[in-house]
């Protein structure tokens, strides 16, 4: 008896060839060769996928730019191979973003931390969402860029396994008078729980020094250094 199985990863596999569609953001191109990149695209179905754009050094027209959204198709013989893109971007999310350099900043550190730290092929659709939220909110000159970029950062801590919880007192369950963060567990601490060690708590409210403080720990947990474009933001 012949049993016959046909497998499917996250999207189609067609004779030899492993294909993988879905609508995503351009987050990191880089030089190849002369004329091919070599790209990173976050997609909602299937997480971060990397693989070469060919032409993507000399295309004059619809030349793929980092912060577009567009329709992504990712092939390979294998799924263990890097793969190539077709890319064919709709808008431009980074635009009215690049004539503001702290909106640029906070945009390119976000793009740095998922390219450091999610694994790629492993959907994250909470955080692709947020990272379109993040970047039309960058976008809008009227919005609040740091806290909405202190939000995603929250938002891409809980997607990695360090949530922040800030509602209540990790030592007695109280609301009120929450002006500590244990960088143990992530969570609040009120002023009478937390006096005697306050010298080892964070002290609220959060701010970016304090996310960062946590995302260097992720970064040292899976033996990589956190992104230049991280670094370089301050409260």
């Amino acid at each position: 008896m012949i049993i016959v199985v046909n497998f499917c990863y996250s999207g189609r596999y067609n004779g030899a060839e492993m294909k993988l569609e879905s609508d995503g953001i351009l987050i990191d191109l880089r030089p190849f060769n002369e004329r091919d990149g070599i790209a990173r695209v976050m997609t909602r179905e299937h997480g971060l996928m990397g693989g070469v754009m060919r032409a993507a050094q000399v295309m004059k027209k619809n030349r793929p730019l980092v912060g577009q959204f567009g329709a992504v198709a990712w092939n390979a013989r294998l799924d263990t191979q890097l793969g190539t893109f077709h890319w064919d971007a709709t808008r431009n999310l980074a635009a009215p973003i690049l004539m503001n350099a702290r909106r640029l900043m906070f945009m390119n550190a976000a793009f740095g931390l998922i390219t450091t730290l999610v694994p790629e092929r492993e959907s994250f659709p909470h955080l692709f969402d947020e990272t379109i939220e993040l970047l039309t909110a960058l976008g809008d000159e009227t919005t609040n860029a740091s806290f909405f970029y202190l939000q995603w950062e929250m938002a891409f801590l809980r997607e990695l396994g360090y949530a922040l919880d800030l509602t209540a007192c990790s030592g007695c369950g109280r609301r009120d008078n929450l002006v500590y963060l244990s960088p143990r567990t992530g969570r609040a601490v009120c002023g009478v729980c937390g006096e005697p060690y306050r010298d080892r708590l964070y002290r609220l409210p959060l701010c970016m020094d304090i996310t960062g403080r946590f995302i260097d720990a992720a970064c040292t947990a899976q033996g990589v250094s956190m992104p230049p474009s991280r670094r370089m933001i301050h409260d």
